[in-house]
Formats: C-alpha cells, structure tokens, sequence
C-alpha cells in the first residue's frame, strides 16, 4: 500500500474511531471572552465557534468543559482531557502536546489602571512600587516574573482582578487587551477604566492536543481545515461579530523594547 494510502487511512481511523467507540473528543478551556465563554448556557466565542465549525466539517464530536486554566491543564496532564482551547505554544509543551500549524488568534497582553489613581506607562521600570494584578494559572515571562520592582498579586478571576483595581487594591492588572475591553463592558466599568496603549507582547493562541496514536494526522487535518475556513466569508463575518479584524496585526509603534519580553505564558506550574 503506498505511503499516502496508509496515512490517509490512518487519519479516517482516527477521525472515526471516537464516533466507533461511542466518545467524543474532550476539549478544556478557561472561559475567556470573547474568544469563548458561556452565556445563558450556550457556548459561545470566537474561537470556540470557529473550533466548533472545523471539528463539524471533520466529522469529529466533542465534548466541552469549561474550567479553571490550571485544572484544564491539570486535566492534559492526568490524561481525562484530549486537548485544550486557547492554549499558547511552549518549547516544554512539545514533548506532550501536539500544535496545529495555524494558530486560532492572537493576543495582545496590555495593562488597565482605575481612571481615580492614574499609572500610564511606556517602560516596566515606571512601575516601581506598584501592585499588579494577574491570574492564577498563567506564568508570565521572566523579566515581568522576577521582578521586584513591583509585586504581583493574583485574583481567581478576570472579573475579580477589576473588582480590585476599581476598589484601589491593585495599581493595575495585566489581560488581553479585547479580553480586557470585553470586561469593562460587561462590569459596566468602561467610564472608570483606562487601557494603557502599551502592548506588553503579542501571542498565538492555539487548539493542542495530547500525543496520542493518530493525533499527529488529525492535528495537520485541523490546521489546514482551520486555515481554509480563516479565508472564507463566514470567519470574517464570525470575527466582526466579536470585534475582531482577521487581518489586524499589532501596529509596532505601540511597543517597546523593554517591555516586548513580558509574554504572558499559560502554564501548570504557576501559582
């Protein structure tokens, strides 16, 4: 049987064998608008719609759940979970994950500060002494990490790290910038929240799933259905709808040299 045959057969046996078998593929994700969260118990999103409308055209079921990020990663690791939604690439997930090769979207790590106590900013070194407010389950980059220029103080929510910042118990808090200005709308903070225009660092978020036999073909199927639809009416009517460009790139006038490194990584180990 000639190559191609035999890896064509073993990408169908795989896409297959979940629908045999009676399973679907389990898919974790950390809510995280809007590129997916749940509303009214629909499931909704930029990236989990356009997940939702690759997997349907491979004929693949899944089965969501939507949970904290450091237990979606718990999950990966344990083996109860297939894969997860919006994970970013890292040099040590390879050895476990499996990565398409087109991303779902990209991110843009910016930092909000309270209107009554005002921390524009250009360089990492204007924050001395000042508290920053991340999320639990995310590492960031080593520079913005071992800092002590300014302490960082996790919150067990994006919702909750705006409650801090608007009651003055953070200086200012580090998100994604349409994560961000999806919150100050949906808290109704909008009149009390400025974005800082700096952008921190710019990141590919992804769907990746465990190694398994058979995932590696199924991935490269993902990929390249995925980049097939990006090119269609369909993804850029699904991209205007969450007030996403799909040609936008980030404009690099709006960052620094100091602070390009400051990448907001998802990981288990963090705390």
């Amino acid at each position: 049987m000639p190559l191609i045959t035999q890896l064509i057969a073993v990408l169908v046996f795989t896409c297959l064998s979940f629908a045999a078998r009676g399973e679907k593929l389990r898919i974790v994700t950390e809510p995280w608008a809007p590129y997916v969260y749940e509303e009214n118990g629909k499931s909704l999103g930029l990236d989990y719609e356009t997940t939702a409308i690759v997997f349907k055209r491979l004929g693949i079921e899944v089965e969501w759940q939507f949970l904290p990020w450091k237990r979606c990663l718990s999950m990966l690791e344990t083996g109860q979970a297939d894969g997860a939604l919006d994970i970013f690439h890292s040099d040590e997930r390879d050895a476990t994950l499996l990565y398409p090769s087109e991303p779902l979207s990209e991110v843009q790590f910016v930092m909000f500060y309270a209107n009554a106590r005002p921390h524009p900013f250009r360089t990492l070194d204007e924050l001395r002494g000042l508290t920053i407010g991340t999320s639990p389950g995310y590492l960031y980059s080593q520079n913005f990490r071992d800092s002590t220029l300014f302490t960082r103080e996790p919150a067990p929510s994006h919702e909750a790290n705006f409650g801090k910042l608007v009651r003055g118990r953070i200086d200012l808090l580090i998100t994604d910038r349409r994560v961000g200005q999806h919150l100050l709308d949906e808290l109704n903070i909008r009149d009390k929240i400025t974005e800082n225009p700096i952008v921190i660092s710019q990141q590919s978020q992804f769907l990746a799933v465990r190694r398994n036999a058979g995932m590696d073909l199924l991935v490269q199927r993902f990929g390249a259905e995925l980049k097939r639809f990006k090119r269609e009416p369909a993804y850029a009517e699904l991209s205007a709808r969450y007030g996403a460009d799909p040609a936008s790139v980030v404009n690099p006038a709006r960052a620094t040299a100091t602070t390009a490194k400051t990448v907001e990584q998802q990981e288990s180990g963090a705390q």
